[in-house]
């Protein structure tokens, strides 16, 4: 790739970070917590986030805050099932857990501080909200994040 695309998208990439900046503070002030605890971090650069693994608390997988992933295991890279999957929705193979967390990564630079109450809006943790259709979405295709994107026909 030149030089000239990459400067938009860097340029991009700097303001969705910034946009998101409260959320990616709460994940931040999380993630800190989690390392007096045994969590350990490192930047990611595929992933555009911090990522916090063996983050102690919560069921289990992962949760995106603005630019900063708290994980409980100790790899992104681990397959996971679909949401849709996991609701009985019908037979999807796995994804990589990093591919989803990206997307949300991707969603949260894109709606900033609006992220949370449109996430909570369309259901919170659930198969019924977009934004998780589409970040399943996004790991099993590499396209379609936005969580409004029409689906690809079959």
């Amino acid at each position: 790739m030149s030089e000239a695309p990459r400067l938009p998208i860097a340029a991009a990439c700097a303001l969705g970070a910034l946009w998101t900046l409260p959320n990616t503070l709460l994940g931040l002030i999380a993630g800190v917590v989690g390392i007096a605890f045994g969590a350990h971090a490192h930047y990611s650069h595929r992933d555009l986030a911090i990522v916090f693994h063996r983050w102690p608390w919560g069921p289990g997988g992962a949760i995106t805050l603005g630019n900063a992933i708290l994980h409980t295991g100790d790899t992104l890279d681990s397959p996971c099932l679909t949401y849709a999957h996991r609701a009985g929705h019908g037979e999807e193979s796995e994804i990589l857990l990093a591919d989803h967390e990206r997307a949300h990564v991707y969603q949260y630079m894109a709606l900033g501080p609006l992220f949370l109450p449109l996430y909570l809006l369309c259901g919170g943790v659930s198969v019924r909200n977009r934004f998780e259709r589409a970040a399943d979405r996004y790991a099993r295709h590499g396209s379609g994040w936005w969580p409004w994107a029409r689906p690809p026909q079959k």
